[in-house]
């Protein structure tokens, strides 16, 4: 909706269990303490010029950052934390050499909106206001030592840290004299980082005047004012130097400005990319995007993903053809090349250490269930003739580049969490990087391998979900789990987003407690083309994925071994919106929920979200829209609205006010309708700490069975 809204020659990626595992027998029905255990890889690193990788590993809520280093990446553990304090380890950062590590500690770097006052969240509602802080990791394992308050690091060889504080570009290094000081003037609110080849200029971007413009800048010293590359009234973001430092590469999409955008429609948003000489600031145009809804500015994963590629070529994303692609195109303009063909979406995208190969994670595979996992393959810049790296029943996603010949990637299956793993460019010796073994008790056997399953909706568009289904003979409710974002896709494994690893383990806990659960992969996501990504009259435009969610429910009733007449829903954020529509439409279907800080009334949030018209003539169709997105809420079925519910969210949510929750609550009230609830002071929208997770998630699988299983 608008503004949310062949064959491949393959070498086997085989990779195993992780060791320790205490093998649980399936007949045992584990505990959600056992199933919320399993490590999660929550960011992954490279350094540019040395055989280096860092990742953040979490279990039970504890975050720790380990390295391994090549030819033998046998890892080793950098940092040492104990607590589950919902402070997030990320932005890892290698000097260009691989000689220093720096990260952030705390912030909340996966929220949409931030919260009023950029206030970094306090999850453990310590008392003391936590800060956004820059830490450096020594590589010998000694404690970290704080750098400075900020944020967005970029680091040279030399050790000089620039970063952002207060919106603004500070300098400062590793060296114990160094005293933190904002590197320059700029008058925008700056961002992304990077410095030249040589690491004597520093380029950024400076978001003007709400954003309605930016820049790209580049600073040299105090002697040279600030060079801004072609400045125009559009937005210019997502740059990348050239190999030399001579030129930098950048996406201009228009300014925001003209006439009201419509809200109920979906129109073009035409994007182009342009080069400009780094020392005289002159811009040239080099590619163009067609003026239609496939032309629109991407929005998968890294948005355009523009990459400085070999032979002076520049490689991009793009929808052109339905499906989320790379691109290339010459730096003197001309004609772009598809290079890789297909009904399927690129997601993650890294460029080999020599520029001439494209590294990709992507759902497609010689496998017909590939296009509801991920695996990794590579491409010349200039030919569209894709290899393989890995294949097989697991999911590998997140490629960085560890050597002239390794790829260092997350690793995942249908029973195994995540962990990291490397490969050759010629897709082979795929090795796992056991960093740790899994927890004794992680009901690592006792889990189900969900089963892909398609259906249709009403009008005719088809749906993808996932099965979880023990096969035991038993007659059991039916539950239908509802994803978030909506640009997610559920997989046939554990999800490399940590919201939806939790999500995919209570999935798995529901089925191993006389649940059969139907994950929904709605219109609006992502996985299934530009299309199915940006449909008509969806969510405040007119809720038209709900028929998908409303269609699945009606295949699970004709699951064999399903109670049609026992059917339950979950799910968070967009997910809670949905099972709020779910029990508001359609009570006679669905006889319970769980929802997890849903939008409840869309009205609401249209001033806010999409923006409400400056006062003057042209008012363009937000009146309407207004009406519209009522009407595609929950709240506008309230008077049919019967079945239970539990609603469950942290009241420091920066990405859908707590009010939707309490506006909720006080229209079950005045219709008499039972509900219970679950707030957790100060935690955020995706929660921080591993017990909130616990909490909510054994409150929700208690409502569930309570509602829907008979009393034994």
């Amino acid at each position: 909706m608008s503004r949310f809204r062949i064959a491949i020659a393959a070498a086997v990626c085989v990779l195993a269990p992780l060791a320790g595992s205490a093998a649980q027998p399936a007949s045992d029905p584990f505990t959600m303490d056992q199933v919320l255990s399993y490590p999660f890889v929550a960011a992954i690193a490279s350094a540019e010029h040395a055989d280096r990788v860092a990742w953040v590993r979490v279990v039970n809520g504890v975050r720790n950052i380990w390295v391994a280093d090549g030819p033998s990446f046998a890892p080793k553990q950098i940092t040492r934390y104990t607590k589950d304090d919902g402070q997030e380890l990320s932005q890892l950062t290698f000097s260009p050499d691989g000689k220093h590590l720096i990260f952030v500690r705390g912030g909340d770097h996966d929220a949409n909106w931030p919260a009023e006052g950029d206030l970094a969240p306090d999850p453990d509602s310590s008392g003391t206001q936590p800060m956004v802080t820059i830490w450096s990791a020594p590589l010998s394992g000694a404690a970290p030592v704080k750098v400075d308050e900020g944020d967005q690091p970029a680091m040279t060889d030399d050790g000089r840290i620039a970063y952002i504080k207060d919106h603004h570009v500070w300098l400062t290094s590793l060296s114990a004299k160094a005293k933190p000081a904002r590197y320059f003037f700029d008058r925008g609110n700056d961002e992304n980082l990077k410095w030249s080849p040589d690491g004597k200029r520093l380029a950024f971007v400076s978001k003007r005047d709400g954003d309605d413009h930016s820049f790209i800048g580049i600073y040299t010293n105090a002697a040279t004012p600030l060079l801004y590359l072609a400045p125009s009234t559009g937005r210019d973001d997502g740059f990348e130097w050239s190999r030399d430092g001579s030129q930098i590469a950048y996406v201009r999409r228009p300014g925001k400005g003209g006439a009201p955008e419509p809200i109920l429609k979906e129109i073009p948003h035409p994007w182009s990319i342009w080069i400009a000489d780094s020392h005289s600031g002159a811009g040239r145009k080099i590619w163009q995007s067609p003026d239609t809804l496939l032309g629109s500015y991407p929005e998968t994963a890294g948005n355009a993903n523009l990459h400085w590629a070999a032979g002076n070529r520049l490689v991009f994303l793009a929808d052109l053809d339905n499906w989320p692609h790379l691109y290339s195109v010459p730096v003197d303009g001309g004609d772009a090349t598809l290079l890789t063909p297909g009904n399927f979406m690129v997601e993650d995208v890294a460029q080999s250490r020599d520029g001439r190969f494209m590294i990709y994670s992507a759902n497609t595979g010689s496998d017909r269930n590939d296009d509801d996992r991920r695996h990794i393959f590579r491409v010349p810049v200039d030919a569209a003739t894709p290899v393989a790296l890995t294949s097989g029943d697991g999911l590998e996603t997140s490629p960085v580049i560890v050597s002239a010949n390794t790829v260092a990637f997350v690793s995942a299956g249908a029973k195994r969490p995540f962990s990291v793993a490397t490969i050759g460019m010629d897709g082979k010796g795929a090795r796992d990087l056991n960093g740790e073994t899994l927890p004794r008790d992680f009901p690592l056997d006792a889990l189900v391998v969900p089963k892909k399953v398609i259906f249709q909706s009403p009008d005719g568009l088809t749906i993808h979900g996932q099965l979880f289904q023990r096969d035991d003979g038993v007659t059991k409710p039916g539950v239908i789990f509802v994803h978030g974002g909506p640009p997610r896709q559920m997989l046939l494994g554990w999800h490399y987003m940590d919201y939806y690893s939790n999500a995919y383990a209570v999935n798995q806990y529901l089925a191993a407690h006389g649940f059969t659960v139907l994950s929904v992969n709605y219109r609006l996501g992502i996985g299934y083309g530009h299309a199915f990504h940006h449909p008509d009259d969806a969510g405040l435009a007119g809720a038209a994925e709900y028929q998908d969610v409303l269609a699945g429910a009606r295949y699970l009733q004709n699951v064999p071994g399903v109670d049609p007449n026992r059917i339950g829903i979950w799910g968070g954020s967009y997910g809670g919106y949905l099972t709020a529509m779910g029990l508001a439409r359609n009570s006679d279907v669905f006889k319970a929920g769980v929802d997890f800080h849903g939008v409840h009334d869309w009205s609401q949030l249209l001033s806010e979200w999409v923006g409400k018209p400056k006062p003057r003539f042209e008012k363009g169709d937000f009146e309407a829209a207004l009406k519209v997105a009522f009407e595609s809420s929950p709240d506008a079925s309230i008077d049919t609205w019967k079945s239970p519910v539990l609603l469950i969210q942290g009241d420091d949510d920066r990405n859908v006010p707590f009010a939707q929750t309490i506006d909720l609550a006080r229209r079950l009230d005045a219709h008499h309708i039972y509900y219970e609830e679950l707030v957790i002071p100060n935690e955020i929208h995706g929660f921080l700490r591993h017990i909130s997770w616990d909490e909510a998630d054994k409150a929700g699988a208690a409502f569930l069975t309570k509602e829907l299983q008979p009393a034994r």
